[in-house]
């Protein structure tokens, strides 16, 4: 089955609006308002890696799916105000990592979110068994809790991820590029497979260190597109038990692109639900032997290749 864009640039594909136009000439992310950070392994005439500028494709079955977890940053990052507000007092103000100094002379009596990410000061890298060193794992975010007097309260992480692709749609995006309709075929496809060989074990990794951290009373968060959950918890068995946010937790919360817009306008990010359980219970499914493929499945192979 062919997959289509159906985000290009932030626009849909066949936006011929002077802002749509502009995105795809300028190879500008909407989103970040920079240019696309998202990249093809093509390069440019300059050397420089051209700009894939796909934000979403759509799957007959699945609908749209988001690709690009910058996407998952429109309205101006409000994944991590939705984050914070669950977490913490609501509505403190989210400030960049490297200006609290700045917000403390200027704000001496306000509470505050720090935010540690990209764009945001710095990533922060987890610790590995060795404390003296940094580990190899980034946590995407981290949310810190910062009282009135300037003391570090609680804090939470934050993953965000979207799904990586096979296949190409480089026709495709070369005929959008040029204003053109696609008439071909793109092989474009969705790579699954991470759930299990990346997500889940990140996931668990960077909760069960995160589950030692005394001021991490609420866990880690980890945001995707809803049909990504889909395949964790198809994974998982979707028998995981629901719990309130603690210490050792992780609320998976998941989101979809808005309904259409008219042309020039850009497809709200729509919040559509979250689940809790712990980390343990994740670990558990995900090694556990259930929701396995039929025993013989090896030999049924082997047998029709001789």
């Amino acid at each position: 089955m062919a997959e289509k864009i159906f985000e290009f640039f932030g626009y849909a594909p066949n936006d011929q609006s002077p802002e749509a136009v502009r995105a795809r000439s300028t190879h500008e992310c909407p989103f970040l308002q920079t240019r696309c950070t998202k990249k093809l392994h093509t390069k440019e005439k300059n050397g420089i890696q051209e700009a894939s500028g796909v934000c979403t494709l759509l799957q007959k079955k699945a609908g749209p799916v988001i690709i690009c977890p910058i996407r998952l940053y429109a309205g101006d990052y409000q994944i991590l105000r939705d984050v914070a507000n669950q977490a913490f007092p609501k509505d403190l103000e989210l400030v960049v990592g490297g200006e609290i100094e700045t917000f403390r002379r200027e704000n001496p009596d306000k509470a505050c979110v720090v935010v540690f990410g990209q764009r945001w000061g710095k990533e922060l890298r987890l610790p590995n068994r060795d404390t003296k060193k940094a580990g190899a794992y980034f946590v995407d975010w981290i949310l810190a809790h910062i009282n009135a007097g300037g003391t570090l309260l609680d804090f939470v992480a934050v993953e965000v991820q979207s799904i990586d692709t096979t296949g190409n749609y480089q026709a495709e995006r070369k005929s959008h590029l040029g204003g053109l309709p696609f008439v071909g075929r793109t092989t474009a496809n969705f790579n699954w497979e991470n759930v299990n060989k990346r997500i889940l074990p990140q996931i668990i990794y960077k909760g069960h260190v995160l589950r030692q951290e005394p001021l991490c009373q609420k866990g880690l968060f980890f945001v995707c597109p809803t049909p990504v959950y889909g395949k964790i918890s198809e994974r998982l068995g979707g028998k995981l038990s629901s719990i309130h946010q603690q210490a050792g937790s992780v609320t998976m919360m998941w989101y979809d692109v808005g309904p259409a817009v008219h042309a020039g306008q850009i497809r709200e990010l729509q919040f559509v639900g979250q689940f809790t359980t712990t980390v343990d219970k994740i670990a558990l499914a995900f090694t556990a032997p259930d929701n396995l493929p039929p025993a013989g499945v090896y030999e049924k192979a082997i047998r029709a290749e001789l």
